[in-house]
């Protein structure tokens, strides 16, 4: 039970008493001794939480349940978009498999501190090798299970993994992509050798084991089972890349202690989740989502996870929804974009358990929240967060008695606990500018960078007073601790010396009833310095002419015409990364 009914009370006691705050949101996890220090600054400058602990992260996310009598929960239920299999897989269950896979980790020599790198699509298996590694304290490193040979090859040359796990095949819509072949490629470029392989055969693309040295998955399932190893709190869960604002691949550091407690906490405070309840993220287990709300933070807090490999049609979320009583549904603008566009075809949907609906990844437009809520009839909301925080930094916060004004469920929301933004004018008297966060961080954010086979302090995320992280995105922060987001640092326009975003502008011509997707960007201008350029796809649901002239003249009716949109492009898709976000430099070199 939350201790505060207004969201300033709860603000205001993560900044003016911290250690109180933090040691309290701490009993919400099991841990083998527990903190008396709530956050220490290490010799290196950077910050540990909860240093004079220890715990499993493991035994947080399955034992304890199972020995609470939340054995019979269905703890992981699976379907694949691909191959239409399904699994649902109980707390009991879940416990027996991880124990066992873990066991078979340690017989191939892994230990705790090794890396372990998991290249696998969603899929139970591949949530069952993250909970081995930590169950033995391996560190995990899951990876895109469509990555080439080269892509894959940087990765085990970063982490320098002990074991190597991939799936025979991944899928590109009902396509199985061999395994096999981007492994081997990868092995062979790679400077490092890993001491193993493990292998899960699916039926759909059975792969030829390399003798000695590829095992299968599954008999490794069989093995003499491990037991949780106690942790400090500092010590490393897993490792992720993310190309961040440089595109060269960097590897965040989670840490187990710090990580629990933030995850425990924001499925109460943000998502209003209960042990029990049925949470649903459509986010791939590769990516941070898939990390957090995917695997961990259901998990931990003794709520069943819905998972799925491959993208969600509407009607596939609609009947997972119904199907398994989903009570929080987590998604992306881009799924949301897809499901807009196929329910033209279909009723409103009616999910009686359904109570809230998250969406982030990328900035969803008011347009696409509003029909969002009206398809569904239910709250929908953005919230902002990167890779490197691992939770919001600023979110809606459903686990507080007193409702939000409606006038911020249009945007990203309000800091959460122990954020502290700030603003960092692009130019003196403005208001708005770059988004800091004054250090420390909260627990659950990165815990540093991984480098050269230690971790290092994430010196390329601060400002040169070393005293605040860079979020690289701009904004403005109202009175009332509402955060607006204008867009990354990078995607600010400046036009003849005023600035303006390309979010601002993407909003406007969002709301074009004939525009499905769109993105701005700044292209040099010899008079202006810069002027914007849209790319806009058409809804294909609707069958008038969509004219660049229409939305030319509704954003110069908005924000006026220095503006300077003289050029729109119509296009059939925009470039993504595998994780969704639109990659707006490719269309500045399309």
């Amino acid at each position: 039970m939350l201790p505060w009914t207004t969201y300033e009370a709860m603000y205001d006691a993560a900044r003016n008493q911290p250690k109180q705050f933090w040691l309290k949101a701490a009993q919400r996890i099991t841990w083998k001794q527990a903190p008396v220090t709530a956050c220490r600054t290490r010799a290196d400058g950077w910050h540990d939480w909860f240093p004079d602990a220890t715990l499993n992260t493991c035994h947080n996310a399955v034992d304890r349940h199972v020995a609470d009598g939340r054995g019979g929960q269905a703890a992981l239920i699976w379907h694949s978009c691909a191959t239409k299999e399904r699994q649902v897989v109980t707390y009991r269950e879940l416990q027996g498999r991880v124990a066992g896979f873990a066991g078979g980790l340690r017989a191939l020599g892994v230990g705790q501190g090794d890396r372990v790198l998991i290249a696998m699509p969603t899929m139970i298996e591949t949530a069952i090798a993250m909970l081995a590694c930590a169950r033995i304290g391996a560190v995990h490193v899951v990876v895109f299970a469509g990555y080439a040979g080269p892509e894959l090859a940087r990765r085990i040359n970063d982490v320098a993994p002990k074991i190597i796990i991939i799936a025979s095949c991944s899928f590109q819509g009902q396509t199985p992509i061999p395994s096999a072949p981007p492994l081997h490629e990868a092995l062979a470029r790679a400077t490092h050798r890993p001491r193993a392989c493990v292998i899960v055969q699916r039926a759909a693309c059975p792969a030829s084991p390399v003798p000695v040295r590829d095992h299968d998955f599954h008999a490794l399932e069989q093995s003499a089972p491990a037991g949780p190893v106690m942790l400090r709190a500092e010590d490393p869960l897993y490792i992720l890349h993310t190309s961040g604002t440089t595109g060269k691949a960097k590897g965040i550091v989670r840490d187990n202690g710090g990580h629990a407690v933030a995850l425990a906490l924001s499925m109460e405070l943000i998502y209003g989740c209960k042990p029990g309840d049925t949470f649903f993220t459509t986010s791939d287990l590769g990516w941070v989502v898939g990390h957090s709300y995917g695997v961990y933070a259901p998990l931990i807090s003794g709520c069943t996870s819905v998972i799925v490999e491959g993208g969600a049609s509407a009607s596939a979320i609609r009947a997972l929804c119904h199907e398994h009583d989903v009570k929080c549904l987590f998604t992306t603008p881009t799924q949301m974009r897809l499901m807009r566009q196929e329910s033209r075809n279909l009723s409103g949907a009616i999910l009686p358990t359904l109570a809230r609906i998250f969406v982030a990844g990328e900035y969803a437009d008011p347009t696409l929240l509003d029909w969002a809520r009206s398809y569904f009839h239910k709250p929908v909301v953005n919230h902002w967060w990167q890779t490197e925080t691992g939770w919001s930094i600023t979110a809606h916060f459903f686990g507080l008695p007193e409702r939000e004004p409606v006038a911020l469920m249009n945007d990203i929301g309000r800091p959460a606990p122990g954020f502290c933004p700030e603003i960092v004018p692009s130019m003196p008297g403005e208001q708005c500018g770059e988004i800091v966060l004054s250090l420390p961080l909260p627990p659950g954010c990165l815990a540093g960078m991984w480098k050269e086979g230690a971790i290092h302090v994430p010196t390329a995320y601060l400002d040169e007073t070393g005293q605040y992280y860079r979020t690289f995105d701009e904004g403005m922060i109202e009175a009332n601790h509402a955060v607006h987001m204008l867009g990354r640092s990078d995607d600010v326009i400046k036009v003849a010396g005023r600035r303006i975003s390309g979010v601002q502008i993407e909003k406007i011509i969002a709301t074009h009833p004939s525009v499905h997707a769109c993105a701005v960007v700044a292209v040099p201008d010899a008079l202006r310095g810069q002027r914007p350029v849209a790319y806009v796809v058409p809804d294909p649901t609707v069958e008038r002419t969509l004219s660049a002239g229409e939305i030319i003249a509704r954003v110069s009716e908005v924000l006026g015409r220095w503006i300077g949109l003289k050029e729109v492009r119509f296009v059939a898709y925009l470039p993504t990364t595998v994780s969704g976000k639109i990659t707006r430099q490719r269309l500045l070199v399309s």
